[in-house]
């Protein structure tokens, strides 16, 4: 499972936006654990945190550097918490690794020997450094982009309050991975700056620290972190709380807080914004309209993303926000519509995950009953390959939202057909070209597309959405 997959089932599981620091620090040791050795205190103490607080968090955050300054007996201590924490609840390893020469290594070391699942990197030398961590398709980073340390201010604000140092690094970091692998540390008292990072950032997710600061306002905290759907902020339980005997209690206390105050806000942000074109095009204007859209709310990214391959694009596609914004999941539907009511079927199928909720509402549109092959087959039950009503011998028309390869559409497709049923078409929203509708045809389909990539791309140049040095990027891919 992703990390973020992860993340998320957990945050809905428990109801928690709380993460758990797990730091061995003899300086914060509760006096009860105190008669006992050092390590066998700390053991001790984290063992009872853990267990006290994995119903209601949604991820831990060990601190590396509390186990190193421990020696040999710390990373053993490590092992041991890292065992201990539930198998369904995500670890982000806060290891601030800056270290260029020893990134692929430490990769390694922390997501195939350890089973982290997410890691804390500086971002101070570069993609090159975040590069390595990126490969493992499962697992994320978190780059530090800000510190609430008053003597890193010189540094963080620099050139200027306007046009500051950490805002830079936001930018950035965002053309290093997607949204499913790079997300955002931030450590801050001031709201207003959380708000300038989530201003910069609306698609990642932020872990938050240093927030609990005498006279901070949580409300303000979370008004200023949420994403437009009201979600997306990681919140840190406070250290001192760790201590408390009643932890279990305490922290139920606060993430109930935290929970009133999160439904407060989003009811008070409930209504959908509406987007309004601001370019005028010679023609097709309806169409390009839907693209700039992609863009606005943050579909179409531009940048240097590294994928599980290695490879790294100048351009990254994530359609799965499409179904958050009412306004343009309609558009959407209405362009696939156009396609498929010239087509001949007496079926859709949706590919799992991505183009479910658009195949679910092309039915509801068309009036079409609908199926779907499973991505894994059940263990239990009745272990069903397609899932849904069918007869073989129908024609299905197979819906998905990307052609990259055509791997795993054709994939499906053949789950279908080695159910009796008949697939020839296939319609998805974007084709990546690279001749992926040739191939598709030398297999038996027909493929459609809403749009091609060179489409978007001239339509988000024409209108001043990206500029020279990124359509270059793109050209010369």
């Amino acid at each position: 499972m992703q990390f973020f997959d992860k993340l998320y089932t957990n945050i809905t599981q428990n109801q928690s936006l709380l993460f758990v620091g797990l730091d061995p620090n003899p300086e914060m040791i509760p006096s009860r654990y105190r008669s006992q050795d050092v390590i066998t205190g700390l053991g001790d103490w984290l063992q009872f945190i853990i267990q006290e607080t994995a119903d209601f968090v949604c991820a831990y955050k060990p601190t590396l550097g509390f186990y190193q300054a421990l020696g040999i007996p710390g990373l053993e201590l490590l092992y041991k918490t890292l065992a201990a924490i539930p198998s369904h609840i995500p670890i982000i390893l806060d290891a601030k690794h800056s270290d260029l020469n020893t990134s692929s290594i430490f990769a390694h070391t922390v997501f195939a020997e350890w089973h982290v699942d997410a890691i804390t990197l500086s971002p101070y030398t570069g993609q090159d450094h975040v590069a390595p961590f990126l490969v493992y398709p499962d697992k994320a980073v978190f780059i530090l982009c800000c510190t609430s340390n008053p003597g890193a201010e010189t540094l963080q604000q620099y050139p200027a309050n306007d046009s500051p140092l950490y805002l830079q690094v936001v930018k950035e970091a965002k053309n290093w991975g997607t949204p499913e692998e790079l997300a955002l540390e931030v450590g801050t008292t001031n709201p207003e700056v959380l708000g300038l990072i989530r201003a910069v950032a609306p698609e990642r997710t932020i872990m938050a620290r240093s927030i609990w600061a005498e006279g901070s306002n949580l409300k303000q905290i979370l008004e200023a972190g949420l994403n437009s759907n009201g979600d997306g902020l990681l919140i840190p339980v406070p250290q001192d709380m760790l201590s408390n005997p009643n932890l279990s209690q305490e922290i139920q206390s606060l993430r109930a807080e935290i929970n009133q105050t999160k439904s407060q806000i989003n009811a008070d942000a409930s209504s959908c914004s509406v987007w309004l074109p601001d370019v005028h095009f010679e023609d097709q204007q309806l169409q390009n309209d839907l693209i700039l859209q992609l863009y606005d709310i943050g579909c179409i990214m531009f940048g240097k993303f590294v994928q599980a391959s290695g490879a790294t694009f100048p351009y990254y596609i994530d359609l799965r926000k499409i179904i958050s914004n009412p306004q343009v999941f309609n558009q959407v539907l209405s362009a696939y519509e156009k396609i498929i009511r010239n087509l001949t079927f007496d079926r859709l199928a949706g590919i799992p995950y991505g183009s479910l909720p658009t195949a679910t509402g092309l039915a509801l549109r068309l009036n079409c009953p609908m199926v779907f092959p499973r991505k894994e087959v059940k263990a239990h039950g009745t272990r069903k390959v397609i899932e849904g009503n069918f007869a073989p011998g129908e024609i299905v028309v197979v819906v998905d939202d990307i052609l990259i390869s055509g791997k795993s559409v054709m994939e499906g497709a053949e789950k279908l057909k080695s159910a009796g049923l008949n697939v020839h078409d296939i319609v998805v929203l974007i084709d990546h070209e690279q001749g992926v509708q040739a191939r598709l045809r030398e297999n038996g389909y027909r493929s459609y597309a809403v749009f091609t990539i060179s489409q978007i791309v001239k339509t988000l140049y024409q209108a001043g959405r990206i500029n020279d040095e990124q359509l270059l990027a793109f050209t010369e891919s």
